[in-house]
């Protein structure tokens, strides 16, 4: 548990929040030095907004309308509301401009459902399936204007089972999601995790490779 003050952080998702749900659990035991400020959403449907009003977090609806220029200067402008120190995309669907990736980089956080650089973009599970992996995981990266190219801070492995489907190697992967999410980002809360000449640095030194984390 730490004694540093709370990081103000802002989540932002599409869906059900499951990985929100991780980061303000984990702000609320105090087992990471930040507190959610917002959780925004891109849909008025989805469902982590419930759960996070149902956990006292003030949360807002950025609308997608069409036009991505408008979208993210209404994105930005909620953010700004709340002058988080750290954003987390938690599943949110959209991408970024790289204006905007831009106006918050160093500080913009993913979690992406693969063991990056392996498998950006989508159906990350049936593609390591299809590939025939034996190790499958998650990574929690900075985000940079190219798609889940960003440097990767924290990865989970585990092993890909005979018999496995893609539903349920990502049933798999996502509760190890919420296991290094939130510590990836008790990391920055706390300064030993940060962004220099476009690297991850950590502990005061540059991440040449991931840390891993091997759940079984």
């Amino acid at each position: 548990m730490s004694a540093a003050p709370q990081l103000p952080l802002a989540i932002l998702i599409s869906g059900r929040g499951s990985n929100m749900e991780a980061l303000a659990r984990a702000c609320e035991a105090r087992a990471i030095a930040a507190r959610v400020a917002v959780v925004i959403a891109d849909r008025s449907d989805a469902a982590g907004l419930e759960l996070a009003r149902g956990m006292g977090i003030p949360t807002a609806i950025v609308a997608h309308a069409g036009e991505r220029a408008a979208f993210e200067r209404s994105l930005a402008a909620a953010l700004e509301e709340y002058r988080p120190a750290a954003v987390a995309l938690a599943g949110f669907m959209r991408v970024l401009s790289g204006a905007f990736v831009g106006r918050y980089l160093g500080r913009l956080f993913n979690i992406h459902p693969s063991l990056l650089p392996k498998y950006p973009g989508l159906d990350t599970h049936r593609r390591a399936l299809a590939a025939g992996d034996a190790q499958h995981g998650a990574s929690v990266h900075f985000v940079t204007p190219e798609l889940d190219a960003g440097p990767v801070v924290l990865q989970s492995r585990l092993p890909v089972r005979s018999g496995d489907t893609a539903s349920s190697l990502a049933a798999r992967v996502l509760a190890t999601e919420h296991v290094i999410y939130p510590r990836a980002l008790g990391w920055f809360a706390d300064g030993r995790l940060s962004w220099r000449d476009g690297a991850a640095w950590l502990d005061g030194r540059p991440l040449s490779v991931p840390v891993t984390e091997d759940f079984k």
